[in-house]
């Protein structure tokens, strides 16, 4: 019973907020179009499902391509930073740099290029989640212990060799860890986008919502999200201990 408790308790969480919501929002009698509760929420998501399952799947296909996209190249330039102390030195400040901009300012300028649609909300997605991977990376890559690559380089090993047979696995969960962080911010770089500039979406759909004061509908796109977000982060959890599963060890 205690076991079951444990694990169900986020669940429990959960349900004990949203009734805490429901019943707050009925006491103090909150208008709808300033909060609603729980259950007007979920009726909205009902009532709506068509528009907000097309929508949500325009989202996931763009968030999914710019994610894959960040994924490559984070991978890549950490690959390279990781191997060279002169890259390294070039390109960081450049990435740290670009990285402070606010990526709603970059929107206007990808539609100019792109046009409305879903190529700047991929690019979005793209910019906004590939600086975690290749952080993780290239730490991985450089803090790798000179004393083992000492060793093995006089055993005759190669720079290739270090790389294949410690440098990645030893990567591994340092890759996970950014695969999980920026698969939820490549969700935030796709919906900044489409409540931007696009026709469809989540975002395009709740800034719709927002404009005739459909909170109710706002909030099911969140909710919508938010449960794609938990649902991706959970998969790359599953994939992490599954390959990665070596780096952890049991508490105590």
């Amino acid at each position: 019973m205690k076991s079951v408790l444990k694990n169900g308790s986020p669940v429990l969480a959960t349900l004990v907020l949203l009734s805490a919501w429901e019943a707050a929002v009925r006491a103090l009698r909150v208008p709808e179009y300033v909060l609603p509760g729980p259950s007007r929420v979920l009726e909205s998501l009902v009532v709506h499902a068509g528009p907000i399952a097309s929508h949500t799947a325009a989202t996931l296909e763009a968030t999914m391509l710019g994610f894959s996209l960040s994924v490559v190249l984070g991978l890549t330039l950490g690959l390279l930073s990781g191997l060279s102390e002169s890259f390294q030195r070039a390109i960081y400040p450049m990435l740290v740099a670009f990285n402070t901009i606010p990526k709603v300012a970059i929107v206007p300028v990808l539609v100019i290029w792109f046009g409305i649609g879903k190529v700047p909300a991929i690019l979005t997605a793209s910019l906004i989640s590939f600086f975690p991977v290749f952080v993780n990376v290239s730490t991985a890559l450089v803090t790798t212990e000179p004393e083992l690559r000492d060793m093995l380089l006089s055993l005759g090993a190669t720079r290739a060799q270090i790389l294949i047979k410690v440098g990645l696995p030893r990567s591994m969960p340092y890759f996970f860890g950014s695969l999980k962080i920026a698969s939820t911010l490549a969700f935030v770089g796709a919906i900044i986008s489409e409540t931007v500039a696009s026709n469809e979406g989540v975002g395009y759909l709740m800034i719709a919502a927002s404009s005739r004061f459909d909170v109710p509908l706002l909030f099911a796109g969140l909710l919508v999200i938010s449960a794609i977000s938990v649902i991706l982060y959970a998969v790359f959890v599953l994939l992490e201990r599954r390959l990665a599963g070596w780096a952890f060890r049991p508490p105590g």
